[in-house]
Order: C-alpha cells, then sequence, then structure tokens
C-alpha cells in the first residue's frame, strides 16, 4: 500500500470516533503532520475545532480580555495543542506548506488578543503551548530550564520547592505564560535589584520559520539577541528558556499602605516620584495603584523588600517618611509568599495555587503604558484625580525604575527603556457592561492618554511592547509597511528596532510569523 493511502486510512481512523465534523483545513493539517511528525499520543486529542463542545472554554480558558471574546471577532478555525516539540516543528511546517495563517499562545495574556485572535487575515489556526509546561530546576548551577507554556507561578513555585535563597526576576501577576512574557522584557518587583527576565535568560530553544529548532548556539547571538524583550510571535515559536536564578534573602518584607486624597495623596506621591527610582535602596521596589474609591482616589503603596524590617524602616526613615510606615504596616516572610503577595492572594492562601497557572483577572478593558522621566507637577496630579473621578473602574499602577534598570544600555537587549526613566506607567480601564457603553470607555482612557503627554518621554513617547496598544497602528494583511510600522516599532523598541527589523529580515524574510504587530522584514526589494 502506497505511503499516501496508509496515511489516509490513519487518518480516518484517528478520526472516525470523534463525532464533531472535521473541517477540510483541519483535514488538510492533520494530514501533512503525520508526514512530519512522530505521534506520542493519540493526534485527535490535540485538536479543538470550532463544532467540539469543548472549543469555546478552551478558547476562553487563558484569555483575559473579554473585548476579543465576543461574537463579532473572528474565531480560529481549530486550536492545536502539541504534547511534544516536534508538534511545534510540524505545525509550522504545515501551516508553511498550506499557507495557513497561524497565531501562538502561551498564557493567553496580551492585552490585545493577538494569540487568539487574528483581525488581519482568515482563516486562522492557534497553537496553544499549555500541555508544553515542563520546568527544570537546578540550585547548583543557578539556573533552570523552563517550557513556553509553564507559568511564572509554576517556576516560582518549583524554584521555592528546592531552595528559599533562590528566585527569579519577573512578572507580579503569576498566571503569566513564560514564553511570551520573556519575549517582551518581563519586568517585576525584583527589577531594580537584578533587571528584567529577559536580562536574565542565558539559553533558549526555538523553532524557527523553516520548522528548525535552535538553541543559542544555533540561532547565533543576533536571533538571541531579539527574542529576549522584542516582542513575542515576530521571530519563531519559543520552546523553552534558561533562565538564570537569583540570590533572595531566607526573608524578606512586604507592605501595603493606602493614601486617600484626603490623606494627603497628591504630595505623598509627588515625592515618591522623586525618590522611588533614584534615592531608594535598590532591595526596596514600591509600586503605587491608583484607583477611584467611593468619591475619592486612593494610592496604595504596595512593596517588597529584599531584608528585614529594621532596615527596610531605617530606609524609608531617611527617604521617604512622608509614607508613614511603621513596623505594624510591614510583614516578615519567605520569598515565595511575597509573590503570593504581591499578586493579591489572601495571607492564608498557600503556595501550591501557583501550580493551578490560571489566571484571576477576566474582564472588559482597555490598557496603555507610558514611561516618566521627569516628576509630574502637583497640578498634573490634580488632572489625573479629576478624570479618574469620571469613570467607574480606573486603573494606574506605576512601577519605579532605576538600580539594576539604570544600569543596563538602551540595546543590551531590544527593551531600551533604561536610564533616566523614573517610572513606568500602566493605564487600565476596565468595565462590567460589555459591548453596551464600549465606546465611552475606550475613549476615557485615551482622552487620559493624551492628558498624559506633556508629563511623559517624547521623541518618542515611549510605549512597553507586553501592553499592547492597537491604537498605535497595525499592520496590514502579509504587507507590512516599514514606515508604518515603525510608527509603533521606535515607540516599544526606539532605535533597536531597525535592528529587530534587519534581524527579522534574515531569519523570517517571509513573514511568515506576522500578526498585527509584529516586526516586518524590509521589502524584497531592499533584502540583502
Amino acid at each position: 500500500m502506497a505511503a499516501s493511502s496508509i496515511l489516509s486510512l490513519l487518518l480516518f481512523v484517528l478520526f472516525s470516533s470523534v463525532p464533531s465534523v472535521i473541517s477540510t483545513l483541519q483535514q488538510d493539517f492533520t494530514f501533512c503532520f503525520l508526514q512530519n511528525s512522530e505521534l506520542s499520543s493519540p493526534i485527535s486529542s490535540a485538536f479543538y475545532s470550532q463544532s467540539n463542545a469543548s472549543f469555546t472554554s478552551f478558547l476562553e480558558s487563558s484569555a483575559q480580555n473579554l473585548r476579543y471574546l465576543t461574537p463579532s471577532m473572528p474565531k480560529p478555525e481549530f486550536i492545536f495543542t502539541p504534547f511534544h516539540e516536534t508538534h511545534v516543528q510540524a505545525a509550522v511546517i504545515c501551516s508553511k506548506q498550506l499557507n495557513i495563517h497561524l497565531r501562538i499562545r502561551s498564557g493567553g495574556h496580551d492585552y490585545e488578543g493577538l494569540s487568539y485572535v487574528s483581525q488581519i487575515e482568515s482563516p486562522f489556526i492557534i497553537v496553544d503551548l499549555s500541555k508544553l509546561r515542563g520546568i527544570y530546576v537546578d540550585i547548583e548551577d543557578d539556573s533552570a530550564w523552563v517550557q513556553a507554556g509553564a507559568t511564572i507561578g509554576e517556576l516560582y513555585y518549583r524554584i521555592a520547592e528546592k531552595s528559599n535563597i533562590h528566585g527569579f526576576p519577573a512578572g507580579l501577576c503569576t498566571s503569566l505564560g513564560i514564553g511570551g512574557h520573556i519575549t517582551g522584557g518581563a519586568y517585576g518587583p525584583m527589577m531594580r535589584k537584578y533587571g528584567l527576565g529577559a536580562d536574565n535568560v542565558v539559553d533558549a530553544r526555538i523553532v524557527d520559520a523553516n520548522g528548525r529548532v535552535l538553541d543559542r548556539a544555533s540561532m547565533g547571538e543576533d536571533l538571541f539577541w531579539a527574542i529576549r524583550g522584542g516582542a513575542g510571535a515576530s521571530f519563531g515559536i519559543i520552546l523553552e528558556w534558561k533562565v538564570r536564578l537569583v540570590p533572595v534573602p531566607a526573608m524578606v518584607t512586604v507592605f501595603t499602605v493606602t493614601k486617600s486624597l484626603e490623606q494627603g495623596a497628591t504630595d505623598i506621591l509627588y515625592k515618591w516620584q522623586q525618590v522611588a527610582a533614584e534615592k531608594l535602596d535598590e532591595d526596596l521596589f514600591i509600586r503605587v495603584i491608583i484607583q477611584k474609591g467611593s468619591g475619592t482616589v486612593t494610592t496604595s503603596y504596595n512593596a517588597l523588600f529584599l531584608g528585614g524590617v529594621d532596615r527596610l524602616l531605617q530606609i524609608m526613615k531617611n527617604n521617604f517618611p512622608e509614607l508613614g510606615l511603621t513596623q505594624k504596616d510591614c510583614i516578615q516572610t519567605s520569598w515565595i509568599r511575597s509573590v503570593l503577595y504581591i499578586a493579591g492572594y489572601p495571607g492564608n492562601t498557600k503556595p501550591e495555587i501557583l501550580l493551578q497557572g490560571k489566571s484571576t483577572f477576566k474582564n472588559y478593558f482597555k490598557a496603555k503604558s507610558d514611561f516618566v522621566k521627569e516628576p509630574i507637577l502637583k497640578t498634573g496630579l490634580e488632572g489625573i484625580w479629576k478624570r479618574f473621578l469620571e469613570e467607574d473602574i480606573p486603573l494606574m499602577i506605576w512601577n519605579p525604575f532605576g538600580g539594576m534598570m539604570s544600569r543596563i544600555s538602551e540595546n543590551e537587549i531590544p527593551f531600551p527603556h533604561r536610564k533616566g526613566n523614573l517610572f513606568m506607567i500602566q493605564y487600565v480601564n476596565a468595565w462590567q457592561d460589555g459591548e453596551k457603553n464600549m465606546g465611552k470607555h475606550m475613549e476615557w482612557i485615551r482622552k487620559l492618554y493624551n492628558y498624559m503627554a506633556p508629563y511623559v518621554s517624547m521623541l518618542p513617547r515611549g510605549a512597553y511592547v507586553n501592553y499592547r496598544d492597537l491604537d498605535l497602528g497595525m499592520n496590514k494583511k502579509n504587507n507590512t509597511s516599514f514606515i508604518q510600522a515603525s510608527v509603533w516599532g521606535v515607540r516599544y523598541f526606539k532605535d533597536n528596532f531597525n535592528r529587530l527589523v534587519k534581524i527579522k529580515t534574515r531569519f523570517d524574510p517571509g513573514n511568515f510569523f506576522r500578526h498585527e504587530q509584529s516586526i516586518p522584514p524590509l521589502p524584497l526589494p531592499l533584502q540583502i
């Protein structure tokens, strides 16, 4: 019997017991897949087609932004969940052969839904990496290999399982998929001490546009540079990262102190801007969470200190007495429990919850970001308060830079927002009335963003690529204009954007890996 006949028979047998209707596209993909991959489990269990009863629940399982789950939003033809890296290779090879547009999802946290929605071309499929979540921690080597589908919470837990004096400097939200998280930089509460998660990557394994598995040695330093902060899903599919573990004290200190407008929030926040990045010890990270309260605005100072209470209180007394921190406000705890605290879990939560890998935030929302180089004047702050009181669930989070962030060069990795930045602003406007008043809520955050223009970085006005913002511009279907993309590209990457484009042109000249804000290759006449 001919090989093609055997494959056809195998395809029929594999799907004959599946009640759902299999699309022609999925059949073609599966036929190609069987030719290019070794089966390690029943192939039918790797697919979620639109006719499957579990399709919607799986599509929505890790998605955060409900704006991109409405009926009007495009849905994938099917979702493919590889069990092994050879399956990822086959998915790339077959998508390329069949000219199928694919999206890559590791955690699903992308703010504009780019890992599970395509607004630029259809049909499309999702390669979901959630079954690739292995973690190997080597305490003697101060390193860990972690597969792309694992969450940072799982990584934190596995590190703490081996040692109470090791950690990793990445994000605050523990359900982030580490595959995409590090591709954008990965900031967190230890960045003033150790830099970004991407600054602490020592190796990686990816599948490139030709379906090859490459590590640092075989991909070369240019591509290795690009994937550590140069945005996800532009250069390949991350299989796993090798990360450098960092030392943490056996006991750290956390606190949260909240001040309302009536308690002097404006004056205290003005002082925070002057000390949080440039004067406070780099062991101390104090972010500010700004929310609307009952007829007022509250500012919550949420902190991690890599040390004990006594030294913390002395630092605060010398540099930031305006907050009025007392010993009663402070909690001494282990590093892994500080992770739970900063992530907002209740105090009695067990670390094992980190193994669930589930997002606790699902809402309709729109987000933006900025970088601030000079303290915002009190009159500017008062303008923010006025606008906050006009909306339902507004949120701003100010994350301080300084310390190690100021000592790493702007071009060490693609993430360029280093020396000179006092803090980063994350804007989030969430709402609970669905699509009904979406336009009003979107307009509010855009007006706040416009109001902030005189107070933030300029030429370019910076933005954080892991807080994707399609207001800054979108690519067109597989025909990206370099000039068009540079509008948002320089906001995310500054001068590093040009180098990213050159690397993209070299490793993916056909623009196989693409989405609404992916790095474009140079047009064919300019390719060398």
